[in-house]
């Protein structure tokens, strides 16, 4: 620090200085008072305006930093018109369906789906998370990237790398009912672990000590609370297993047909045949809609009929997920339900139907699938490419050296399947050594077919059961035992007429 006296700038004191120690600042006035001939008093003041000045530009930088929140839009009473006929109108789904891939998405209809009603559930108290998962290239960023355009910005905060204690440097309700957008999920290695709990316990906390306003070390505990969806991509589910348990995953589509339909809609844009104007009056429609859904409670009357292949793994969370996803299907359905009250506690809510409980199976068939199959993704992809083109050229048995070439893979990639089938006993060696070669002979052929047919007819099951039930009591929500403790009101309420 350096301290002139008037305009002679000859007369000059140096010191090193912390503002906050207030023996270096006595120490520093009655040095530069004899050196400078100041009065005492004339020089503390000058150090006080000093700190204040510094205090205030800090602050003023820290708040510049901050990201700008997005205002939150208020609608016009068109767009409420507009948004709320959309919501009312009968085939929701198919028509969010149809808007989703007017709005630019190609293919992926059913990714693209489940992704939008996973990032509707920010608005509840339980919300659902999101993992896309697929090889490098295959558009899982992209995905996530166009159906987060369909979230209004206000809701939404996207993150490319976040430093280790980040999380907690939010305000206290910065992160409240917001989707967090992560690219990829190794730039978030460092904050897995308040991620995670972000997610499951809904609210995170740290002690830290900080200087006061005189340089005194305090304790302070900072609360960020949720709850919060969050959504990202990475190509190592296995190195995010803990993450990826808590969210229902998204593989995407990496098929030649997929391929095909991008790069159509690739030529047609380079060709100025894609009408941008269209796409995005498309995503505001959405967004609007979003912004309409209100906060409703959300009651499944069936959800004790509900079960899950007995081949799933971590059932406790899987049931979890498709109970949630369930609910949420009907949240966004919420202008078309009977608002409802609990005459017990008072609470109005809205309440699942079979309808909304055969959707859910339908559209998490394949998360479902996945999490009672033992083989990985990428290799459960393989081994079904493998004992297509086997069946194609009436053979059992293969080399690997015969493989490659035909699935285009590289040696490393190709030992790597072959490995984890051999060890899973769904293919064994016939013959062979390993300086010649080995050869393989599937040994389990029908495995996935054998899945899928148990889910399928697990919930024909279930539909049918919960329908003997519905049609037994009709207007009351019954539960198995043939109790029941909630009443419809009297009148058709829709949920605007809360607003």
């Amino acid at each position: 620090m350096k301290i002139v006296c008037g305009s002679n700038t000859n007369r000059a004191f140096r010191h090193n200085l912390d503002l906050y120690n207030s023996i270096h600042t006595e120490q520093l006035i009655e040095k530069a008072g004899d050196a400078l001939d100041v009065a005492a008093a004339e020089l503390a003041g000058v150090i006080s305006r000093l700190t204040t000045a510094l205090e205030d530009y800090r602050t003023e930088r820290l708040e510049a930093m901050k990201p700008k929140q997005a205002e939150k839009k208020q609608l016009t009473e068109a767009e409420r018109k507009i948004a709320l006929q959309y919501l009312k109108a009968p085939g929701l789904l198919g028509k969010t369906r149809q808007a989703i891939s007017a709005s630019g998405i190609v293919g992926e209809e059913v990714n693209s789906l489940i992704a939008f009603l996973v990032y509707t559930s920010r608005k509840r108290n339980t919300p659902l998370h999101l993992m896309c998962l697929g090889p490098s290239g295959t558009g899982k960023t992209w995905l996530q990237e166009r159906v987060s355009e369909l979230i209004p910005e206000e809701d939404k905060l996207e993150i490319t790398m976040l430093s280790m204690n980040a999380f907690y440097y939010f305000g206290k309700d910065e992160l409240k009912n917001k989707l967090l957008l992560i690219e990829d999920m190794d730039g978030a290695d460092n904050v897995l672990y308040p991620l995670r709990e972000l997610q499951s316990k809904r609210r995170i906390s740290k002690t830290v000590t900080l200087k006061d306003s005189k340089g005194n070390l305090k304790t302070v505990t900072l609360n960020v609370e949720g709850p919060v969806c969050v959504s990202g991509c990475t190509t190592r589910e296995q190195l995010y297993e803990d993450n990826a348990n808590r969210c229902i995953l998204l593989y995407t589509d990496d098929s030649p047909e997929q391929d095909k339909k991008i790069m159509d809609y690739q030529r047609k844009q380079s060709a100025g045949l894609v009408d941008h104007q269209a796409e995005r009056n498309v995503r505001e429609q959405l967004k609007n809609v979003q912004r309409l859904l209100q906060p409703v409670s959300v009651k499944n009357p069936f959800a004790t009929y509900l079960q899950l292949p007995e081949a799933i793994f971590k059932p406790r969370r899987t049931m979890l997920l498709l109970l949630l996803f369930t609910e949420t299907i009907t949240f966004y359905h919420q202008y078309q339900r009977e608002l409802q009250t609990d005459i017990t506690t008072g609470e109005q809510y809205v309440e699942t139907t079979i309808e909304d409980i055969e959707v859910a199976f339908s559209l998490l068939e394949t998360t479902l699938l996945k999490k009672s199959d033992e083989l990985n993704d990428a290799c459960r992809s393989f081994f079904e490419k493998l004992k297509a083109w086997l069946r194609q050229n009436d053979s059992e048995t293969f080399y690997s050296k015969e493989v490659r070439p035909v699935f285009r893979l590289s040696p490393s990639s190709v030992s790597r399947y072959l490995y984890e089938l051999e060890r899973m006993g769904y293919i064994k060696i016939a013959r062979g050594s390993r300086y010649k070669g080995f050869e393989y002979k599937v040994q389990s052929w029908d495995d996935l077919e054998t899945l899928t047919n148990d889910a399928h007819e697990m919930m024909e099951n279930i539909l049918a059961e919960i329908g003997k039930v519905n049609h037994g009591s009709p207007g009351v929500a019954q539960s198995p035992d043939g109790l029941h403790n909630v009443q419809k009101t009297s009148k058709k309420t829709a949920v605007a007429q809360q607003q």
